[in-house]
C-alpha cells in the first residue's frame, strides 16, 4: 500500500459518515456551521480538537466492536 498522504481514506465508502462525524464533533465543541467555515481562519488548537476527538471516538468504536459490546 502506497500511503503518500496522511489524510487518505482507506475505505472510501466511509467518507460521508466521517464528514458527518466531523461536523457533529465540531458542533459539540462550539464550532457551528463547521462544514462551511474557512478552516484556515481557525486556530491550530481548534482544528486539532476536532481531529483529536474524532480519533478518540473512532478508537472507542473500534474497541467496542472488538470486545463485542
Amino acid at each position: 500500500m502506497n500511503n503518500t498522504g496522511s489524510n487518505n481514506i482507506v475505505v472510501p465508502e466511509a467518507k460521508q459518515a466521517l464528514n458527518q462525524m466531523k461536523t457533529e464533533i465540531a458542533n459539540e465543541l462550539g464550532l457551528s456551521n463547521y462544514e462551511a467555515m474557512d478552516k484556515g481562519n481557525l486556530t491550530a488548537r481548534q482544528n486539532g480538537y476536532v481531529g483529536g476527538y474524532m480519533t478518540k471516538k473512532l478508537v472507542e468504536m473500534a474497541q467496542r466492536q472488538m470486545s463485542g459490546k
